[in-house]
Protein backbone atom coordinates (compact mmCIF):
# COMPACT_ATOMS: atom_id res chain seq x y z
CA UNK A 1 0.00 0.00 0.00
CA UNK A 2 1.45 3.34 -0.60
CA UNK A 3 1.36 5.92 1.65
CA UNK A 4 -0.67 8.95 1.22
CA UNK A 5 1.47 12.60 2.42
CA UNK A 6 -1.76 15.59 2.55
CA UNK A 7 -4.71 16.64 2.49
CA UNK A 8 -7.79 16.27 -0.56
CA UNK A 9 -10.72 18.07 -0.68
CA UNK A 10 -13.04 15.90 -2.99
CA UNK A 11 -15.68 17.98 -4.39
CA UNK A 12 -18.60 15.86 -6.28
CA UNK A 13 -22.19 16.24 -5.70
CA UNK A 14 -22.57 12.59 -6.85
CA UNK A 15 -22.38 10.37 -3.45
CA UNK A 16 -21.44 6.97 -5.44
CA UNK A 17 -18.51 8.93 -6.87
CA UNK A 18 -17.61 10.43 -4.15
CA UNK A 19 -17.79 7.61 -1.89
CA UNK A 20 -15.57 5.43 -4.06
CA UNK A 21 -12.97 8.26 -4.23
CA UNK A 22 -12.77 8.83 -0.30
CA UNK A 23 -12.58 5.12 -0.12
CA UNK A 24 -9.74 5.08 -2.23
CA UNK A 25 -8.00 7.55 -1.23
CA UNK A 26 -7.76 6.94 2.82
CA UNK A 27 -6.65 3.65 1.58
CA UNK A 28 -3.84 4.97 0.89
CA UNK A 29 -3.78 7.21 3.92
CA UNK A 30 -4.76 10.36 2.61
CA UNK A 31 -6.73 12.35 4.79
CA UNK A 32 -9.86 12.86 2.71
CA UNK A 33 -12.43 15.64 3.25
CA UNK A 34 -15.74 15.61 0.89
CA UNK A 35 -18.13 18.30 -0.23
CA UNK A 36 -20.82 18.55 -2.66
CA UNK A 37 -20.83 22.26 -3.36
CA UNK A 38 -19.21 24.77 -4.18
CA UNK A 39 -20.66 26.32 -0.65
CA UNK A 40 -18.98 23.26 1.15
CA UNK A 41 -15.73 23.35 -0.74
CA UNK A 42 -15.39 27.13 0.29
CA UNK A 43 -15.93 26.39 3.85
CA UNK A 44 -13.93 23.22 4.07
CA UNK A 45 -10.73 25.05 1.92
CA UNK A 46 -10.92 28.00 4.12
CA UNK A 47 -11.03 25.79 7.48
CA UNK A 48 -8.66 23.03 7.14
CA UNK A 49 -6.05 24.11 4.12
CA UNK A 50 -6.16 21.09 2.19
CA UNK A 51 -2.93 20.38 -0.29
CA UNK A 52 -4.91 19.34 -3.17
CA UNK A 53 -8.57 20.03 -4.36
CA UNK A 54 -10.26 17.02 -6.79
CA UNK A 55 -12.96 19.00 -8.68
CA UNK A 56 -15.93 18.03 -10.77
CA UNK A 57 -16.46 20.43 -13.59
CA UNK A 58 -20.28 20.32 -12.67
CA UNK A 59 -21.84 21.13 -9.44
CA UNK A 60 -25.06 21.86 -9.06
CA UNK A 61 -24.55 25.52 -7.43
CA UNK A 62 -21.72 26.31 -9.88
CA UNK A 63 -18.85 25.79 -11.83
CA UNK A 64 -16.04 23.36 -11.00
CA UNK A 65 -13.20 25.61 -13.19
CA UNK A 66 -14.75 28.72 -11.33
CA UNK A 67 -14.59 27.42 -7.90
CA UNK A 68 -10.81 26.06 -9.11
CA UNK A 69 -9.77 30.00 -9.61
CA UNK A 70 -11.76 31.25 -6.55
CA UNK A 71 -9.82 28.60 -4.34
CA UNK A 72 -6.90 29.75 -5.83
CA UNK A 73 -7.09 33.35 -5.46
CA UNK A 74 -7.42 32.43 -1.47
CA UNK A 75 -4.76 30.06 -1.13
CA UNK A 76 -2.18 30.13 -4.58
CA UNK A 77 -0.28 27.04 -3.60
CA UNK A 78 -3.27 24.75 -3.60
CA UNK A 79 -3.10 22.00 -6.21
CA UNK A 80 -6.32 21.70 -8.41
CA UNK A 81 -7.04 18.50 -10.27
CA UNK A 82 -10.26 18.05 -12.45
CA UNK A 83 -12.80 15.36 -12.82
CA UNK A 84 -14.88 15.96 -15.84
CA UNK A 85 -17.09 13.87 -18.37
CA UNK A 86 -16.53 16.03 -21.36
CA UNK A 87 -12.82 15.04 -22.98
CA UNK A 88 -12.91 18.06 -26.03
CA UNK A 89 -9.87 19.83 -26.41
CA UNK A 90 -10.96 22.74 -25.49
CA UNK A 91 -12.41 21.37 -22.17
CA UNK A 92 -9.30 20.37 -21.70
CA UNK A 93 -6.93 23.25 -22.23
CA UNK A 94 -9.46 25.70 -19.93
CA UNK A 95 -8.85 23.30 -17.22
CA UNK A 96 -5.06 23.04 -17.37
CA UNK A 97 -4.73 26.73 -18.21
CA UNK A 98 -4.37 27.17 -14.60
CA UNK A 99 -4.65 23.37 -13.07
CA UNK A 100 -2.41 21.31 -12.22
CA UNK A 101 -4.01 18.03 -14.31
CA UNK A 102 -7.47 16.61 -15.26
CA UNK A 103 -9.21 13.41 -15.28
CA UNK A 104 -11.94 12.21 -17.34
CA UNK A 105 -14.87 10.05 -17.01
CA UNK A 106 -15.46 7.24 -16.49
CA UNK A 107 -12.11 7.32 -14.52
CA UNK A 108 -9.93 4.18 -13.36
CA UNK A 109 -9.84 4.37 -9.15
CA UNK A 110 -6.04 3.52 -9.27
CA UNK A 111 -5.29 6.08 -12.18
CA UNK A 112 -7.03 8.55 -9.81
CA UNK A 113 -4.42 7.85 -6.65
CA UNK A 114 -1.67 7.65 -9.20
CA UNK A 115 -2.06 10.96 -10.21
CA UNK A 116 -2.55 12.87 -6.84
CA UNK A 117 0.33 11.48 -5.78
CA UNK A 118 2.33 12.64 -8.53
CA UNK A 119 0.64 15.87 -8.47
CA UNK A 120 1.59 16.37 -4.56
CA UNK A 121 5.13 15.38 -5.49
CA UNK A 122 5.14 18.29 -8.00
CA UNK A 123 3.39 20.87 -5.61
CA UNK A 124 4.51 19.88 -2.24
CA UNK A 125 7.88 20.97 -1.07
CA UNK A 126 8.67 17.79 0.91
CA UNK A 127 6.66 15.04 1.60
CA UNK A 128 4.25 15.30 4.33
CA UNK A 129 2.53 13.04 6.58
CA UNK A 130 -0.11 13.70 8.80
CA UNK A 131 0.64 17.59 8.92
CA UNK A 132 0.85 20.74 6.26
CA UNK A 133 3.36 23.28 7.09
CA UNK A 134 3.68 21.77 11.05
CA UNK A 135 0.11 22.70 11.80
CA UNK A 136 -1.93 19.44 12.38
CA UNK A 137 -4.54 18.20 10.41
CA UNK A 138 -8.19 19.96 10.98
CA UNK A 139 -10.08 16.69 9.53
CA UNK A 140 -10.10 13.87 12.16
CA UNK A 141 -12.75 10.66 10.24
CA UNK A 142 -15.05 9.86 12.87
CA UNK A 143 -15.35 5.88 14.63
CA UNK A 144 -18.15 4.60 12.40
CA UNK A 145 -19.71 1.22 13.05
CA UNK A 146 -18.43 -1.91 10.70
CA UNK A 147 -20.32 -3.14 8.18
CA UNK A 148 -21.40 -6.93 9.44
CA UNK A 149 -22.85 -9.90 6.68
CA UNK A 150 -22.68 -13.66 7.85
CA UNK A 151 -18.65 -13.82 8.94
CA UNK A 152 -17.72 -10.74 6.64
CA UNK A 153 -16.88 -7.64 8.72
CA UNK A 154 -15.91 -4.44 7.06
CA UNK A 155 -14.27 -1.61 8.89
CA UNK A 156 -15.59 1.36 7.66
CA UNK A 157 -12.79 3.75 9.31
CA UNK A 158 -9.45 1.87 8.50
CA UNK A 159 -11.26 0.12 5.15
CA UNK A 160 -10.15 -3.29 6.27
CA UNK A 161 -11.92 -6.39 6.01
CA UNK A 162 -12.14 -9.58 7.84
CA UNK A 163 -14.11 -13.28 7.19
CA UNK A 164 -14.37 -15.27 9.85
CA UNK A 165 -12.07 -13.28 12.02
CA UNK A 166 -9.03 -13.64 9.26
CA UNK A 167 -8.03 -10.67 7.51
CA UNK A 168 -8.75 -10.31 4.20
CA UNK A 169 -5.87 -7.49 2.33
CA UNK A 170 -8.13 -5.91 -0.25
CA UNK A 171 -7.11 -3.51 -3.39
CA UNK A 172 -9.71 -0.51 -2.74
CA UNK A 173 -11.70 -1.64 -5.76
CA UNK A 174 -12.26 -4.97 -4.16
CA UNK A 175 -12.98 -3.21 -0.94
CA UNK A 176 -15.65 -0.80 -2.84
CA UNK A 177 -17.07 -3.71 -4.64
CA UNK A 178 -17.55 -5.83 -1.95
CA UNK A 179 -18.57 -2.79 0.33
CA UNK A 180 -21.68 -2.16 -2.14
CA UNK A 181 -22.52 -5.99 -2.23
CA UNK A 182 -22.55 -5.68 1.52
CA UNK A 183 -24.73 -3.16 1.87
CA UNK A 184 -26.96 -4.95 -0.28
CA UNK A 185 -27.69 -7.72 1.86
CA UNK A 186 -28.93 -10.93 -0.12
CA UNK A 187 -30.26 -8.61 -2.93
CA UNK A 188 -29.12 -9.59 -6.55
CA UNK A 189 -27.27 -6.66 -7.83
CA UNK A 190 -27.06 -6.09 -11.67
CA UNK A 191 -24.29 -5.82 -13.37
CA UNK A 192 -24.76 -2.59 -14.70
CA UNK A 193 -25.27 -0.89 -11.30
CA UNK A 194 -22.29 -2.50 -10.17
CA UNK A 195 -20.33 -0.62 -13.30
CA UNK A 196 -22.39 2.47 -12.13
CA UNK A 197 -21.32 2.75 -8.76
CA UNK A 198 -18.07 0.96 -8.63
CA UNK A 199 -16.77 2.01 -11.48
CA UNK A 200 -18.53 5.13 -12.46
CA UNK A 201 -19.82 3.94 -15.99
CA UNK A 202 -22.85 5.52 -17.38
CA UNK A 203 -23.02 3.77 -20.27
CA UNK A 204 -21.87 0.09 -20.03
CA UNK A 205 -19.62 -0.71 -22.62
CA UNK A 206 -20.83 -4.14 -24.29
CA UNK A 207 -17.46 -6.01 -23.96
CA UNK A 208 -16.33 -5.32 -20.33
CA UNK A 209 -15.90 -7.81 -18.30
CA UNK A 210 -14.12 -6.01 -15.55
CA UNK A 211 -17.00 -7.15 -13.43
CA UNK A 212 -16.67 -10.77 -14.08
CA UNK A 213 -12.34 -10.20 -13.28
CA UNK A 214 -13.12 -8.46 -9.94
CA UNK A 215 -15.59 -11.03 -8.66
CA UNK A 216 -13.22 -13.62 -9.37
CA UNK A 217 -10.04 -11.67 -7.26
CA UNK A 218 -12.54 -11.81 -4.26
CA UNK A 219 -13.75 -15.26 -4.54
CA UNK A 220 -10.28 -16.01 -4.79
CA UNK A 221 -9.55 -14.34 -1.41
CA UNK A 222 -12.57 -14.91 0.99
CA UNK A 223 -13.69 -18.56 -0.43
CA UNK A 224 -10.19 -20.04 1.04
CA UNK A 225 -11.94 -18.57 4.52
CA UNK A 226 -15.14 -20.24 4.25
CA UNK A 227 -17.93 -21.58 1.94
CA UNK A 228 -18.45 -19.66 -1.41
CA UNK A 229 -19.73 -16.33 0.13
CA UNK A 230 -20.28 -14.51 -3.60
CA UNK A 231 -23.51 -15.81 -5.94
CA UNK A 232 -23.82 -15.48 -9.41
CA UNK A 233 -27.35 -14.90 -11.47
CA UNK A 234 -26.87 -15.46 -14.82
CA UNK A 235 -26.76 -12.77 -17.08
CA UNK A 236 -28.29 -10.73 -14.23
CA UNK A 237 -25.57 -9.83 -11.29
CA UNK A 238 -24.08 -10.75 -7.89
CA UNK A 239 -25.16 -11.21 -4.62
CA UNK A 240 -24.23 -12.42 -1.27
CA UNK A 241 -24.86 -15.70 -0.24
Amino acid sequence: MTTGSGTVLVVEDEESIADVLAIALRYHRFEVMIAGTVREALTLAERTRPDVALLDVMLPDGDGRALGHELRERRPDLALVFLTARDSPAEIVGALGFGDDYITKPFNIDEVVARITAVLRRTLPHARTGSRGGTPMADVLPQRPPLRYGDLELDETTYSVRRAGHTVELTPTEYALLRFLVRNGGRIVPKEQLLRHVWQYEHTPPESTVVETYISYLRRKLDTLGPPVITTRRGVGYGLA
